[in-house]
């Protein structure tokens, strides 16, 4: 789904401004769980693809590039550090984890 809304940006099928479902609503269209939705939203707001405040509820922010392989990149991003921030890992730890990992994958 997040990927799904993330493709819908970066053709402009969705505009920027563009009103989003609200949670509830998605998660009741789609058959999900309001968390699983709620996550997918969250994932969207950090990559800074999506914008959610409490009048306007989640709006389309910024309109993203075709390249799927950036997009890809920041959506996996924005990804690992909700994990890592659930996990309660704060930002020096969630960066060392990638540093280590990048290094592991250099060698």
């Amino acid at each position: 789904m997040r990927d799904q809304i993330a493709a819908r940006v970066g053709s402009g099928e969705l505009p920027v401004g563009s009103r989003l479902p609200t949670i509830r609503q998605l998660a009741r269209d789609l058959g999900l769980a309001a968390g699983t939705v709620a996550r997918a939203y969250h994932e969207l707001e950090i990559a800074g693809i999506v914008h959610t405040a409490r009048r306007q509820g989640t709006v389309v922010a910024q309109h993203i590039s075709n390249d799927r392989a950036t997009d890809g990149l920041r959506l996996a991003a924005a990804s690992y550090v909700t994990n890592a921030r659930a996990l309660g890992f704060d930002a020096e730890a969630t960066l060392a984890a990638v540093a280590n990992l990048l290094e592991a994958f250099d060698k």
